[in-house]
């Protein structure tokens, strides 16, 4: 399937709604203070703020390195099965395009998985010090994803596994990690702003929540129906070009 170009909206997308996530969202304070060791008061104070921003850009840099590290050896691991499977590659696509569905329906609370409900995190009480604590706590967040994200990261990855190429597998889990790690990085330099703007998106999180699911949908279903192919083309048609490929 070569969808290169669409692939990278997908990923950036899905990497966005993650964060936009009830799972993530409202931990971002959290985050930011347990690596950067500050205290609210210091990332929110008016005092010595070059050295709070420092160490917050620093830390926050390498939290997401952490976690992109992990989701890009996903990436490439499914990627990687997905050639294995390559014999089956049409059974692989369509059994993967309905999950994507399942997915998107339980995220919008419509159907019960079981499976999916029970939480393997990987708890951290005191995070080692310096940059490599906090590479190492982004990969315990990768590695110990949580329920309500899952779906979405899976999603992904089962894109990936129908990609044929292995690097192309890791670049898309990385677009995905960009979509994730940027706002999370944003919202780290300018928590304040995070704060007053978080409160205005919980009013909006069951919308959030069925846009998800209604993208992972309409994304298994183009999995399933091999697709993305067409799509791709009527966007050149249209003259709708993308300056990225996978």
């Amino acid at each position: 399937m070569e969808a290169g170009h669409l692939s990278v909206f997908v990923a950036f997308s899905a990497g966005l709604l993650s964060f936009v996530s009830p799972c993530v969202l409202p931990l971002v304070p959290s985050f930011v203070t347990y690596i950067t060791g500050l205290t609210f008061e210091d990332i929110t104070s008016s005092k010595d703020r070059a050295r709070v921003r420092f160490i917050t850009i620093t830390n926050s840099l390498t939290f997401i390195a952490g976690f992109t590290t992990v989701f890009v050896l996903f990436g490439g691991s499914a990627t990687y099965i997905g050639k294995i499977l390559l014999t089956y590659q049409d059974i692989v696509q369509k059994v993967g395009g309905v999950l994507i569905v399942l997915f998107g329906l339980y995220i919008m609370g419509v159907l019960k998985l079981d499976f999916l409900t029970s939480e393997k995190k990987i708890h951290i009480e005191h995070k080692p010090a310096g940059y490599f604590g906090s590479f190492v706590v982004g990969m315990a967040f990768a590695a110990g994803w949580t329920p309500c994200v899952g779906p979405i990261l899976g999603s992904i990855l089962l894109y990936a596994s129908t990609t044929g190429s292995v690097a192309k597998g890791m670049g898309l889990l990385a677009v995905y990690s960009l979509g994730l790690g940027l706002p999370l990085f944003i919202s780290s330099l300018a928590i304040n702003s995070f704060i007053s703007t978080f409160k205005v998106i919980t009013k909006y999180m069951r919308w959030i929540t069925i846009t998800s699911g209604s993208f992972l949908i309409i994304i298994g279903v183009m999995i399933f129906t091999n697709s993305f192919t067409l799509l791709t083309a009527w966007f050149q048609q249209h003259g709708i070009g993308w300056s990225i490929e996978l």
